[in-house]
């Protein structure tokens, strides 16, 4: 008898103490629930309210997921009633921004305008709902009076030059590819002058490492100390160091990457935490602050957590958006007339970081990844409902 009665009292013990543990797990979660329900907002209506106190909200975005451009698109009567007259995208060369004005502008939308103007900036991003946010504007500005302050979609890039770039990455290969210098300073000076200087406000739309502020990426590195290195380079890190109390950024609700040669490659935010929050409330479109909340007190173990102790969603982004279940989200629609009048010695010349993918043989190669990236279901191969 004494195995038995001994058994008996370890099982009680360990299911006293998963009993313990579970109490403040299900209270967290509830707390965390009760939040979102009782302060989170519609997501326009969680921008536009950001606005009363920020001049510069960043979205982060993961490219080509055409929920979030759909929802970018239609805050623009929103954003313009609200005295919010801009909207920056990553996605387009300053060198055309009188074009780009004049065709948001013009009597008559120019659809292969709105083409060109994307091509020029990247041969390859030929995703229909980018250039549907000039359409947008256009559509707005034409319900407004003659001479009424018009809407405006910033280019917040430059021309690159990928001819004749080889690798491997080196200062003075890449000077040749960026001649107008860092990307993101140069990012940020635009928005200081164009923005900030003249005391006026814009949404801006880019990739989620841009718009990092109080976040550092932390990377291996041997002779730094305890081997990390943090990079403050970021376009929103540098408008924060400059403007801190001006700049809000927002994180719309993304797959994050593992660790390197960890399984699966994607991971779903905060341990999954999020999906499980936002489905326990019927996955409601919902935005919500980050920091000073339970929901920003959530850890998480992407690989954005790297040289970051005890990481958690506070120290990521300020604020949140969530529009969809990863099982419900769509890709972006590839323009079917992007290249047309293009030739193939004109396009394979400035594709773009032709060293992290393999290097297409043809238009209908280059085409086929560009539609694949855009694939949802595929490009999220692994992760929670795929």
């Amino acid at each position: 008898m004494k195995p038995f009665i001994i058994s008996a009292a370890f099982v009680f013990i360990l299911c006293s103490t998963s009993i313990l543990h579970s109490q403040p797990a299900a209270e967290n979660s509830q707390s965390q629930l009760d939040y979102i329900k009782k302060n989170g907002k519609a997501p326009d209506d969680y921008v536009i309210q950001k606005f009363g106190a920020y001049d510069v909200i960043l979205l982060g975005e993961s490219h080509a997921l055409k929920d979030n451009l759909d929802f970018v698109a239609s805050l623009i009567p929103k954003l313009y009633k609200a005295g919010v007259y801009n909207i920056g995208m990553e996605f387009g060369a300053s060198e055309d921004q009188q074009r780009l004005d004049s065709l948001v502008n013009a009597p008559e939308y120019n659809e292969q305008l709105a083409r060109d103007l994307m091509f020029n900036y990247n041969v390859g991003w030929a995703y229909k709902e980018y250039t549907d946010i000039y359409r947008a504007a256009w559509n707005y500005n034409h319900t407004l009076p003659a001479k009424a302050k018009k809407f405006r979609i910033l280019n917040l890039s430059y021309k690159y030059n990928w001819s004749g770039f080889t690798p491997p990455r080196t200062p003075d290969n890449m000077a040749k590819v960026f001649p107008k210098g860092t990307v993101d300073k140069f990012r940020a000076e635009l928005v200081e002058k164009e923005i900030i200087q003249k005391k006026e406000k814009i949404l801006v739309l880019t990739g989620t490492p841009h718009a990092y502020t109080r976040y550092q990426s932390g990377t291996f590195e041997y002779n730094a100390d305890n081997f990390c290195h943090y990079d403050d380079g970021w376009f929103g890190n540098r408008l924060y160091k400059d403007f801190p109390n001006k700049v809000f950024s927002i994180l719309l609700h993304q797959p994050f990457y593992n660790f390197q040669n960890k399984r699966p490659v994607l991971l779903s935010p905060a341990n999954g935490e999020i999906e499980r929050l936002m489905a326990a409330n019927n996955n409601q479109p919902l935005g919500f602050d980050l920091i000073n909340s339970p929901v920003g007190a959530l850890p998480d173990s992407s690989s954005y957590s790297l040289c970051h102790s005890n990481f958690t969603m506070d120290q990521f982004f300020d604020g949140y958006i969530f529009l969809k279940p990863f099982s419900q989200m769509s890709g972006c629609t590839v323009d079917t007339l992007f290249f047309a009048g293009k030739s193939w010695d004109q396009i394979q010349g400035q594709i773009s970081d032709p060293d992290w993918r393999p290097k297409p043989k043809s238009l209908d190669e280059y085409i086929k990844q560009i539609k694949t990236f855009a694939d949802i279901s595929a490009r999220f191969k692994g992760l929670d409902g795929f």
